[in-house]
């Protein structure tokens, strides 16, 4: 960022940029009982730094160009791949482990607590087996809860934090070793623990911590993990690899790595290349370097890595629980079983062209749920926001240990009272060979038959005693019928536990908890239809499938990807129709009311989150009306002294490099590009150029040097009188007059002229934050008595070095500088940045800045000249919302 985005604040709405305060017209959105007034509305953030993803050729870079040939391109094409299949295979074997010890953790909990009420049904001491129960609850999510102290990014699914990353947005400690081992543990207790989340949004948020810092052979937690290793050392590469990992994660979540890589694609790379989704994508070392934003990483590495993943999971999942090593029996930690009506039955079908009209309806039904789902779980994350997050770290490790109470009490007191005795059919009992072994396995030996006598079972113990993938293939494949009642309050119940545990502080997934109460949802309408109406074809599964996407659609709106991931998660290619279609009415009837979980959360945390495009009433707005016209600037050669205290006195990560349309600069046009030659310049300008800097401090921010201000008085030389016919001259003499409406009513004061309050300063690059303190950290300078060509030169490996981590200027040693001494910045700048006109509509710039994936983007007249900066905060919703209440009013 650079300068004041002229946002608002977020706790008390004054303009950062003019100081004023915003008048707001407070609106009542009624969406479901939702009320947004004035003082709920939570605006982005400035504090949230953006990543580079932006090439920058700069002389370093072109000296790294010139020595490629294809031997090393091979060699980083080899690299890459070996990078992109142990990124998979680490993301399976994350996997695995948070698989195993929940299965061992659950098997000791239930067995336990099953032999305790088995016995006490007849003693009479049930309260025993419940405290019981609560014990191994309460322990595992203390001990989750904890784990979230020590990375609090650890806590819920991360799944809005990787997409906020590879939007361009950096959240602090999001891929960090720490927080990979306090999510995974994490999310290993409190899914022993009881509560009413899954292991499959943790496990994608692990697979992009995995991608991001396996590729980086070292780590900020364990500082002494470094090697030497040169490769993909940019923001740009790690975005790639971040997208990766996370499709490896739903692979080894749900067995499904054509979904993870299209998952990948729909809710996280917003930069992704839809060419690139049908074509293999080959590139050299020098192409990577290039950094070319139409390349990213293409299909072919995420779905190696999703399938190095699958294959890494079944692998070892399949020996240790069957001991067939290389049987590859279990794709994915939730398997759905395969959908097949009973040999015994000759009407059921899976599903008919009739049944598609009540799949509709349940698309709508499951959109509205979803959308009641959202709104309720966002009014309890403000709650949490104001009355719990304030307080003691303690206070949220108490309302999750309140959460697990309550959980583990309904979830007792309903399986021992609220559950029927249902007749167990027979092929549940004998015909074993009607679904796949494990899952047959699983179904038969997850029925409970609390207080019910032989050969029935309870249905409620069934649903509720049992780990959440065994209640979802009871859902799914059970004959035997649930008592409607049962249904209902089942849904009821787990659909308000999972919404009031779904954002407390713990790793917590939401898909599982979807998928089952849209499966409760699903069954339930099958019950009815074949109890009530007659309809006795319905495959009660299909519809139980059904429901449960078109819950999850509704919650989390995704269609595309979800489609592939609940087909490769059934192994049956003909429900891809019934649930696509599910999914997008889902989605078309939540969006009618509010957006998904994810961009709700996003949205609660002030994340300058962009959008896949603007609104079209937007282009009513141009680049001059929405950039920040305030700059701080660096010239081609600065003293020491003015660039630290530049780099001291603002927090932007960007400085354009400028100079002043003086004598000293030499421009002619060619056709209608203009030519600037005036890199190369004088040394003797500098003190020129210092006094017209200190004219300027208040007005553009700029910060001189303090030795400076003494040789600030210098006669300015006047400009060479031009012919009047010149073309260029005449473009130069419009320079000093201002673009209308360019916040005339800001200016510091009221005697400037136009000419002093509008310096005409020609662009020639960008300079990042963490290049200039590199530069100034390796003593790249040069004294004023010699000659820039004396300055120490860096490789582009030297500027790389510290990446991630570059050093802070505030630890910068002044000691060991000459505040004296000049840096040339010029070969590290980026000459050629991405440049927009001021007259350019808000869509074209909204377009090239998301999809070129930009962090700054000047704006720049038909001369060359730069008159303001835009970036991410300046394209944020409610930005451009304010910025268009203000075109209206002017009108």
């Amino acid at each position: 960022m650079a300068g004041c985005r002229g946002s608002l604040c977020c706790c008390c709405r004054w303009c950062c940029c003019c100081g004023e305060r915003e008048t707001r017209t407070p609106e009542e959105l009624t969406i479901l009982g939702e009320t947004q007034e004035e003082e709920d509305e939570i605006l982005p953030r400035k504090d949230y730094e953006s990543l580079d993803y932006d090439r920058c050729i700069n002389d370093p870079y072109l000296e790294v160009l010139e020595t490629m040939d294809n031997k090393k391109g091979r060699r980083y094409e080899a690299v890459k791949w070996m990078v992109v299949f142990a990124i998979g295979v680490c993301t399976g074997l994350v996997g695995l482990f948070v698989d195993f010890f929940v299965r061992l953790f659950t098997q000791l909990k239930f067995g336990v607590v099953q032999t305790s009420v088995e016995e006490c049904s007849q003693k009479g001491c049930l309260a025993l087996s419940l405290l019981e129960l609560l014990g191994f609850n309460l322990t595992f999510v203390f001990l989750a809860s904890l784990l979230v102290l020590i990375e609090p990014v650890a806590a819920g699914s991360g799944i809005p934090e990787v997409k906020c990353y590879l939007n361009g947005v950096k959240v602090p400690g999001i891929v960090r070793l720490r927080t990979l081992l306090c999510k995974v543990l994490g999310v290993l207790f409190s899914v022993a623990g009881g509560l009413f989340v899954g292991k499959e949004g943790p496990m994608i948020h692990s697979g992009s911590v995995v991608g991001a810092g396996l590729p980086q052979f070292q780590s900020i937690s364990l500082r002494k993990i470094q090697f030497n290793f040169p490769y993909f050392r940019s923001d740009r590469d790690k975005r790639d690899f971040v997208s990766a990992g996370a499709a490896a994660g739903v692979a080894a979540a749900f067995g499904a790595p054509i979904g993870g890589t299209l998952f990948s694609l729909e809710e996280g790379s917003s930069f992704w290349n839809q060419g690139l989704t049908w074509k293999v994508v080959r590139r050299t070392f020098s192409e990577s370097l290039n950094h070319t934003p139409r390349i990213t990483l293409g299909v072919p590495y995420s779905l190696f890595c999703s399938m190095s993943a699958t294959f890494t999971l079944n692998f070892f999942r399949s020996g240790i629980q069957f001991g067939g090593w290389g049987s590859f029996q279990l794709p994915g930690l939730l398997n759905f079983g395969e959908f097949k009506c009973s040999d015994s039955d000759k009407k059921c079908h899976l599903w008919t062209a009739m049944d598609l009209g009540f799949f509709v309806v349940m698309g709508v039904i499951g959109g509205l749920l979803g959308a009641t789902f959202n709104c309720l779980n966002k009014r309890l994350a403000k709650y949490r926001m104001r009355n719990v997050h304030p307080k003691p770290k303690l206070v949220r490790v108490l309302e999750s240990l309140l959460v697990s109470l309550v959980t583990t009490v309904v979830v007792f007191v309903a399986s021992m009272v609220l559950g029927e005795c249902r007749q167990m059919s027979s092929s549940s009992q004998i015909d074993n060979d009607s679904f796949q072994l494990q899952v047959t396995e699983d179904v038969n030996s997850s029925i409970k038959t609390f207080f019910c006598p032989n050969d029935t079972y309870n249905d409620m113990a069934t649903l509720f005693f049992n780990p959440q993938e065994s209640a979802i293939l009871q859902l799914f494949h059970q004959d035997s019928t649930f008592s409607p009642v049962t249904l209902a309050l089942f849904f009821v119940l787990y659909f308000l536990l999972a919404c009031w545990t779904y954002g407390i502080s713990v790793p917590s997934g939401l898909f599982v908890p979807s998928l089952l109460c849209g499966a409760a949802f699903g069954r339930l309408v099958a019950n009815v239809l074949k109890s009530y109406i007659g309809l006795g074809h319905i495959y009660s599964g299909t519809f139980a499938l059904i429901g449960a996407a078109a819950f999850l659609g509704g919650v989390v709106r995704m269609t595309i990807s979800l489609t592939v991931i609940l087909i490769e998660s059934t192994n049956e290619i003909t429900y891809g129709l019934p649930i696509m279609v599910t999914l997008m009415v889902a989605k078309w009837t939540g969006d009618f009311f509010n957006k998904g979980i994810y961009d709700i959360h996003v949205g609660l945390r002030g994340v300058p989150l962009l959008e896949w495009e603007t609104e079209v009433e937007m282009d009513k707005l141009r680049a001059s009306d929405i950039m920040e016209p305030n700059l701080t600037y660096v010239y081609p050669h600065t003293r020491i002294q003015s660039l630290v205290s530049i780099l001291r006195t603002t927090v932007h990560h960007a400085f354009p490099v400028v100079t002043e349309n003086r004598g000293n600069e030499k421009e002619f046009m060619k056709g209608n590009q203009l030519i600037s030659n005036n890199i190369k310049f004088k040394k003797s300008s500098i003190l020129t150029r210092a006094g017209e800097q200190r004219k300027r401090s208040q007005s553009m921010k700029s910060y001189p040097s303090s030795e400076l201000r003494n040789m600030c008085d210098e006669h300015i030389a006047a400009e060479e009188p031009a012919e009047k016919e010149d073309l260029l001259q005449q473009m130069l003499e419009r320079r000093y007059t201002p673009y209308p409406n360019l916040y005339p009513d800001q200016s510091p004061s009221e005697d400037w002229t136009m000419e002093e309050r509008f310096r005409p300063l020609t662009l020639h690059g960008l300079i990042l934050r963490s290049q200039l303190v590199t530069l100034l950290v390796r003593g790249v300078c040069y004294s004023e008595s010699q000659s820039s060509a004396s300055q120490p030169r860096l490789s582009y490996a030297e500027m790389a070095e510290d990446y991630p981590r570059y050093p802070d200027i505030h630890d910068l040693d002044l000691t060991l500088l000459n505040p004296r001494m000049i840096v040339d910045v010029t070969p590290y700048m980026n000459p050629s940045p991405f440049t927009v006109s001021p007259n350019t509509h808000v869509s074209q710039v909204f377009n090239l800045f998301r999809t070129m994936g930009l962090r700054h983007l000047p704006v720049v007249n038909a001369v060359g000249e730069i008159v303001g900066i835009i970036t991410r905060h300046n394209l944020t919703y409610e930005f451009l919302q304010a910025r268009l209440r203000q075109h209206y009013q002017t009108i």
